[in-house]
């Protein structure tokens, strides 16, 4: 054999990546940002009880993570008034996604989706040979009729929004959402990415029962818990859905310094209060450094603010490069008009005096 044997399905995929990560951007400019606000992470960190949870368990990392993360579950369910069966806990919500598209998604199927939503939920559709619909965001949000609408057009196994959305930072109320889906698909599945609801103004999650068949929701401990690195996301949904996991899922997947660092992390809320109020401040912090600019930020519920540049995805482009070139890691949305504004994450007083200082200076290259 000369070459490895890749399916037809394979080998008609392009080679792409969701996205390049900072570290990559690193390698290939010789030199750190001085600034990491591109990839929504968490600069506050995590919880101290989760960092010294972490470090325990670490001295037990010579055994493998709870194949069924029976503890975290349980905590997750009681959290959420649901039953320890209603929830599953994966490697992110990357993880949970993929896992969930191959569960459900064959070679031809119909999905559902936002133009200019999250590029990984798309990359594992098109990875199990789904066929995806997209449909255009209306006034910076996500379109919920629409979407529903389009996948009764088109017989969609999934419909995917997020609530609040990446990369505008947009929010619907629970209760329009709930409305809305009085109009999903009898045989459709909405995929509720709520990865940065905790961000959000009270009443954004959709209040459903937790045995409702037409719904799955994933959250994270990315975001506001500042655990990227460590990969555990959620699950909620009915009892069904979440044990069909079961034969697909990797049962060793999720490492246990993980675990044991998210189930402190859940214990902690006087953290999550601290981080959620450095999050607000750090946001009304990005919008004024762009009125001082000449820029508008868009009202955001989540942890990271787009900034309309209020010219073309060209300009917005610029901006992105002179930026890196800086030392600001920023990313920007893919999509028309959205890709006129660029994504800054909230960070610490000194990442965002860093912005204040060159934003300027990217703007004045961007006007040439």
């Amino acid at each position: 054999m000369t070459h490895a044997r890749f399916t037809p399905l394979v080998q008609s995929l392009p080679a792409t990546v969701p996205f390049v990560g900072p570290e990559t951007q690193v390698r290939q400019r010789g030199v750190d940002f001085r600034a990491r606000l591109g990839a929504n992470e968490s600069v506050f960190g995590p919880s101290p009880r989760a960092v010294a949870a972490m470090q325990a368990a670490a001295a037990e990392v010579w055994m493998y993570g709870d194949a069924e993360s029976h503890d975290l579950r349980h905590a997750l369910a009681q959290r959420h008034g649901v039953q320890p069966q209603n929830v599953l806990v994966g490697e992110g919500i990357d993880g949970l996604l993929g896992n969930l598209v191959r569960l459900t998604v064959a070679p031809g199927d119909a999905v559902v989706t936002s133009d200019g939503a999250y590029p990984t939920f798309n990359y594992h559709v098109t990875g199990h040979g789904g066929a995806l619909h997209k449909v255009p965001f209306r006034d910076d949000h996500e379109d919920p009729a629409a979407l529903f609408a389009k996948a009764r057009e088109v017989g969609a196994k999934l419909v995917y929004l997020s609530n609040p959305d990446n990369p505008m930072g947009s929010w619907h109320s629970g209760s329009d959402i709930l409305a809305a889906m009085a109009d999903l698909p009898e045989d459709t599945l909405l995929v509720l990415d709520e990865a940065y609801v905790e961000c959000a103004p009270r009443g954004t999650a959709v209040a459903v029962a937790p045995d409702d068949p037409r719904l799955i929701r994933m959250r994270t401990f990315s975001k506001v818990y500042g655990m990227a690195g460590a990969r555990v996301g959620y699950a909620l949904a009915a009892p069904e859905l979440i044990a069909a996991f079961d034969k697909v899922r990797n049962h060793f997947g999720m490492n246990r310094i993980g675990q044991a660092g998210a189930l402190a992390a859940l214990a902690d809320d006087d953290w999550l209060g601290q981080v959620q109020r450095d999050i607000a401040a750090a946001r009304d912090r990005i919008g004024a450094i762009a009125a001082e600019n000449g820029l508008s930020a868009l009202p955001s519920a989540t942890n990271f603010v787009a900034v309309d540049c209020g010219r073309d995805a060209d300009f917005a482009k610029a901006m992105v490069d002179n930026l890196v070139e800086l030392g600001v890691f920023v990313r920007m949305p893919f999509s028309t008009p959205q890709n006129r504004c660029i994504r800054i994450s909230c960070g610490t007083a000194a990442d965002l005096d860093i912005l204040a200082e060159t934003l300027p200076q990217a703007l004045a290259a961007a006007r040439g």
